[in-house]
């Protein structure tokens, strides 16, 4: 049974996302707005959001799953959709192109 890790959203971003008009398809995530949590054993994110229901702690609006392979889910009113994680823009830079050192030649020695 898949383990999913919870990442619960910061309080001021969780506002600004209860208000805003709802978008259907992949959302983008700052890492800044979430707070990592516990972990969940559960066989889909639907299970876990009922497990977690009766519990102190249930998954609220805005909230995050992430699922063994990386693959994130986010809480919305109409159900859970995609999500992806928007890093910095230099964090981002050097993730897609790694710094590469030029060859040297024996001639410049």
């Amino acid at each position: 049974m898949p383990v999913f890790r919870i990442h619960r959203m910061k309080e001021a971003p969780r506002e600004n996302f209860r208000w805003a008009p709802h978008v259907s398809g992949m959302a983008n995530v700052k890492p800044k707005d979430y707070e990592a949590a516990a972990e969940v054993e559960a066989e889909s994110e639907y299970a876990a959001w009922v497990l977690l229901r009766g519990s102190g702690q249930p998954l609220n609006v805005g909230d995050l799953l992430e699922a063994p392979t990386g693959e994130l889910r986010i809480c919305k009113y109409v159900g859970f959709e995609e999500a992806r994680w928007i890093l910095p823009e230099q964090l981002q830079q050097s993730f897609i192109a790694p710094p590469t050192a030029a060859p040297v030649s024996s001639a410049q020695i």
